[in-house]
């Protein structure tokens, strides 16, 4: 996909990858961006530098999400492109309560589902679309130290697979960003920031470098043109997912013996639950 005169949507858009993909989508010649965030703020601050338009949206929220991509072809007559991007970590494993894990689900699975579910149709209209749902390296692997994180990183996955199934014989293409380890404030953010063991489940992503944000959107642009399924700005990715498919067995003990070099003293994310 090339980005000259596209209309996009960019979720999560106020700061870190998300803003990073609007800067670069803007330097590669879309006709509008708009970008959206809970911090609506931000949103409009990042879409004032590239001459865009922000929205507050929560994207967990569907009529919200209806109303953002509605608007957006209202306003620029197509949409081209959503990247549908916001999301967060948290830290924690059975113990932790349902509701951490719906709103979880919210955020990371069924925000793509309605971003899919009203854009699709106004896309099919126009002849075609292209979708980014970003996911994570642990939507192919898992992350250690966070149940919600991993289950919900898989869905997002799995979702856009049926979608390209689906749809893809209607023009619409679809790609999950599943990066490792990204200079960002997600950690920051992280509800449950204050629960994290030292420097291991934060460490666990970062064992093959740490991108910036701008160095991602480069591996994004490159994806598109290529129109890649799987965007994976971090290569070892694919190697790990390699043995992954080959042996499950062995990767699973091979992770095992990973999660206790990372927890060293023996406070493991098993050890919330027993106590």
């Amino acid at each position: 996909m090339d980005l000259t005169d596209k209309v996009a949507i960019v979720t999560g858009g106020a700061s870190g990858i998300g803003r990073a993909l609007v800067e670069r989508f803007h330097a590669a010649g879309a006709r509008a961006l708009v970008v959206a965030d809970l911090d609506g703020d931000g949103a409009t601050a990042v879409a004032a530098g590239v001459g865009g338009t922000g929205v507050r949206c929560d994207v967990g929220n569907e009529p919200e999400v209806r109303s953002l991509i509605d608007d957006t072809v209202a306003a620029h007559g197509s949409i081209d492109l959503v990247v549908s991007n916001a999301g967060y970590v948290t830290i924690g494993g059975l113990e932790a309560a349902d509701e951490d894990l719906r709103r979880m689900f919210d955020v990371h699975v069924m925000a793509h589902v309605y971003a899919a579910r009203h854009a699709i149709p106004h896309m099919v209209d126009a002849g075609g679309g292209y979708l980014v749902n970003t996911a994570s390296a642990a939507g192919l692997l898992t992350q250690i130290g966070s149940m919600h994180y991993s289950v919900t990183k898989h869905a997002a996955v799995a979702l856009a697979e049926f979608i390209s199934v689906t749809y893809g014989h209607l023009g619409i293409g679809v790609s999950v960003l599943c990066p490792q380890a990204v200079a960002t404030n997600i950690l920051e953010n992280s509800p449950t920031r204050d629960q994290m063991p030292g420097d291991g489940a934060g460490n666990a992503a970062s064992v093959d470098g740490v991108l910036t944000s701008e160095e991602l959107a480069e591996m994004v642009i490159a994806g598109l043109a290529d129109e890649r399924f799987h965007i994976l700005p971090h290569p070892d990715v694919a190697e790990y997912l390699r043995r992954k498919t080959d042996d499950v067995d062995r990767w699973l003990g091979g992770m095992r013996r990973f999660q206790q070099r990372l927890f060293p003293d023996g406070q493991n994310p098993a050890d919330w639950l027993v106590g």
